[in-house]
């Protein structure tokens, strides 16, 4: 990966913290962060405090930003405290619980099971990726959570959280550093 457009990201100093409403049986939520409420999405079944690999849940709990990543084909670099990288068509992000990368970054082609994050449909053309699952990683608890673009349908996701491009932007821009969602 590319790391010349890091430092593009100016600094901030804000710590901020976003808390997600979800509402029972639905996929629909409203992230609330610095006195703005934005319509969101999660997984296709609701939320889990007991998240497993494949269950199209949303975790529960304290969800750090750890970096962003985008498509400098289509965004600009953003003005975040968060380090920024841009994507490549080579990235992608390990799913599969039999490979030492679950749950991280590869470059692909790769032989494990993985998804693509340089995809034509626009919902990783910004992507956070929060801190799940991650320090450390616990083979089949659940990998790749992001908060990503929503499809304009607001259609439910895989597990992660999305909002429109232009709330995502701005969130990200304004100093989120953290996502907590209750159970």
């Amino acid at each position: 990966m590319t790391t010349v457009d890091q430092n593009q990201c100016q600094k901030s100093n804000n710590k901020k913290v976003a808390e997600l409403e979800t509402f029972s049986g639905s996929s629909s939520a409203i992230l609330h962060f610095n006195g703005h409420h934005f319509p969101a999405v999660i997984g296709k079944n609701g939320l889990r405090t007991d998240k497993y690999e494949g269950d199209e849940c949303t975790p529960s709990g304290f969800l750090p930003l750890r970096r962003i990543l985008y498509r400098f084909d289509r965004l600009d670099a953003l003005n975040s405290f968060i380090p920024c990288q841009p994507l490549t068509k080579d990235d992608g992000w390990c799913d599969d619980v039999t490979h030492p990368d679950y749950n991280r970054q590869i470059q692909l082609p790769h032989p494990a099971r993985h998804e693509k994050l340089w995809l034509d449909d626009g919902i990783y053309d910004l992507i956070g990726i929060l801190g799940y699952n991650d320090d450390p990683i616990r083979i089949g608890l659940g990998s790749a959570i992001f908060l990503h673009v929503a499809t304009s349908d607001m259609k439910p996701t895989a597990g992660c959280i999305a909002l429109s491009l232009n709330d995502l932007r701005w969130v990200l821009e304004h100093g989120l550093e953290a996502i907590f969602i209750s159970k």
